[in-house]
């Protein structure tokens, strides 16, 4: 078993419940048990600016899957949830991200592990400090510390 972390996301068709629904989905993966997840986040939109606010969340999976079939059990997950690529930071229904798994890192064309920009994006470095702030980012150090050092305006802790 592997301890994994994935972002979610959704700005479309009640995004709350896209990803509350999304949580359900990822422990039904084969393998895979939801260890933790954290609150939802209302984030505001980056990259594209004209599209509604997104709903952010981070959960903690263990697993059996390997690196590349977690990746493929997320874009299944996406395309059951209507998932269309239309253009880069387009709104969307679902995205999901694996954003570290154990101290695996990898660079290739399909995945990079830990994920490149995580430590850049308070959407996923706030509710990832939120149920793991001790968890290491690669070389960019502990989640809360990197969390504590972006500009967080657009996040806001849904109750």
């Amino acid at each position: 078993m592997s301890l994994a972390y994935v972002a979610l996301g959704s700005n479309l068709e009640q995004p709350a419940e896209q990803i509350r629904a999304a949580f359900a989905a990822l422990a039904n993966l084969a393998g895979t048990t939801v260890l933790a997840h954290s609150s939802l986040y209302l984030t505001t939109p980056v990259g594209y600016l004209d599209q509604p606010d997104f709903i952010n969340a981070v959960a903690l999976l263990d697993t059996e899957l390997s690196p590349y079939q977690l990746l493929d059990g997320l874009m299944q997950i996406e395309a059951g949830f209507g998932r269309e690529r239309s253009f880069r930071n387009a709104p969307r229904v679902l995205d999901l991200d694996v954003l570290l798994y154990q101290d695996t890192v990898l660079d290739d064309p399909r995945l990079s592990l830990p994920h490149p920009r995580m430590h850049q994006r308070a959407f996923v470095m706030v509710p990832l400090a939120e149920i793991a702030p001790d968890q290491h980012v690669g070389a960019h150090g502990p989640a809360a510390a990197i969390a504590a050092m972006l500009d967080c305006s657009g996040v806001y802790k849904l109750v």
